[in-house]
């Protein structure tokens, strides 16, 4: 199973976390639960991203699948952007520009 360093990993999450915190949320809402709140991104692998987002107090993990698996650090912001735009069309949302 490919990976990736934890220093990629590191450089995705405060990416995301930093710069796209509202992405975060928007994920959180269209797989985790409509009503979460304080999504952060906390980790990925070959087949999926790894969210934490928290609902009524309770901090709840969310995995989402990467449309495919990937083994490149190219491939991370692809499938990100895959996530990203599939959790606009799931809330009705406009997605930005990529």
């Amino acid at each position: 199973m490919p990976t990736f360093s934890s220093d990629v990993i590191a450089a995705v999450l405060r990416h995301m976390n930093d710069d796209h915190a509202a992405d975060n949320q928007l994920i959180a809402r269209a797989f985790g639960h409509p009503d979460a709140v304080d999504a952060v991104m906390t980790g990925l692998d070959d087949t999926a991203g790894f969210w934490n987002y928290t609902l009524d107090g309770v901090v709840r993990r969310l995995d989402v699948p990467w449309s495919v698996r990937i083994s490149e650090r190219a491939e991370i912001r692809r499938e990100v952007v895959v996530v990203y735009d599939a959790a606009c069309a799931r809330l009705g949302v406009e997605p930005r520009p990529h």
